[in-house]
């Protein structure tokens, strides 16, 4: 990996996006809620918009593929986490244990189809993308209850808790078919071979 990937402005973006997390963090537990929920939508809007830069400008690179879904999860975990301790009545710790599993799960057997079959293909399936969809919904609602407790803000975030929920197991048994597809694709030249 080069220098020239690292400075690339996707890049710089998703680790800017990382960077927010700390502060995002550090305001939800001071209970400076508008602050949380002002530097948790600049977040979400880098993440957009370092995709959109990277197929602009053509500057995907392999430590972005890598480096953007890294910092997705970190984002996502990390406020799941925070809300369940600091705020359990906002966001039950079911869900937050359910995203860790997936997440966890996904993130080892990646790295261990990596090892041993030098797989490195994961993009998100169409219920990934809805999982984190409904995942950021259910934390910008979180805030956003936080900040303005009135009963459609409750009700959007019990809708995205619940899409969280099924969106999360959907999600992880298409990707197990995912997974076990391209390991028989990976297999199959072998067994061609005399």
């Amino acid at each position: 990996m080069n220098l020239r990937q690292i400075l690339t402005a996707p890049n710089q973006l998703t680790l800017l996006r990382m960077i927010f997390l700390p502060f995002i963090i550090i305001n939800l537990v001071n209970h400076h809620f508008m602050w949380a929920l002002v530097l948790f939508v600049l977040a979400g809007l880098s993440d957009g918009l370092d995709g959109l830069l990277a197929r602009k400008l053509h500057q995907q690179t392999l430590l972005g593929q890598y480096l953007d879904p890294i910092a997705d999860k970190l984002l996502m975990s990390t406020m799941f986490l925070v809300l369940s301790i600091e705020y359990r009545n906002v966001v039950p710790w079911k869900y937050t244990v359910l995203v860790f599993s997936r997440d966890i799960s996904i993130l080892l057997v990646s790295g261990v189809l990596f090892m041993i079959a030098g797989l490195r293909d994961f993009r998100p399936s169409i219920f990934g993308k809805a999982n984190t969809f409904a995942q950021v919904a259910a934390v910008f609602f979180a805030l956003l209850l936080l900040v303005n407790p009135v009963l459609w803000v409750s009700i959007a975030l019990k809708f995205f808790l619940r899409a969280t929920f099924t969106f999360t197991i959907l999600s992880a048994v298409h990707y197990a078919f995912l997974v076990q597809h391209r390991l028989h694709e990976h297999a199959a030249p072998a067994e061609l071979k005399p």
